[in-house]
């Protein structure tokens, strides 16, 4: 079973590297990789160990919660401006913030330092809702992948608790 996670991981790092690899695939393989390491890391956790998210080091260890904010927003911001694939040989990429409507607006802040709140405004009521009234499923998307987004860059375990209480708060618009 290692041996097969190790292979996967050789050829996903492979192909991030690869001079030829569009940015389409290589964005996607570097998620791939990202989702695999910290599932690696989630099932070899022992008692009293930490979990990682897949970005717990990029800021530092000893970052600020208003460095961390900064950091999500840029990848916010990143992950928007990114392209469906549209030539041929390219993978697909799959994401809610994608495929949400252009006007929303995102911000990301550290209110008196006593976590992380990621708030989406200008959220159309029809594109929030289904014809129940309850969360569409693109909401619920957009949702999972901004907790995921912010999770990347906390650590919780056993021993210790949460870098920080992450939330993510949505305001429609009529």
């Amino acid at each position: 079973m290692a041996g097969v996670m190790i292979g996967r991981i050789q050829r996903l790092r492979s192909l991030i590297e690869h001079p030829r690899t569009g940015a389409a695939e290589r964005a996607a393989a570097q998620r791939m990789l990202d989702r695999l390491l910290s599932k690696s890391a989630a099932t070899s956790v022992r008692p009293g160990d930490r979990n990682y998210g897949a970005r717990h080091a990029h800021p530092g260890r000893h970052a600020s919660l208003s460095r961390i904010a900064e950091m999500i927003a840029d990848d916010i911001a990143l992950a928007r401006m990114a392209t469906l694939a549209d030539g041929e040989g390219d993978l697909a990429v799959i994401s809610a913030l994608l495929k949400a409507p252009a006007q929303l607006t995102y911000t990301v802040e550290a209110p008196a330092q006593a976590g992380i709140l990621i708030t989406v405004g200008a959220v159309p009521a029809a594109w929030a809702t289904d014809a129940d009234g309850f969360d569409s499923v693109a909401l619920r998307a957009l949702v999972a992948e901004l907790t995921e987004l912010m999770n990347a860059y906390n650590h919780d375990g056993a021993e210790v608790a949460r870098r920080f209480v992450g939330r993510v708060r949505i305001q429609t618009v009529a």
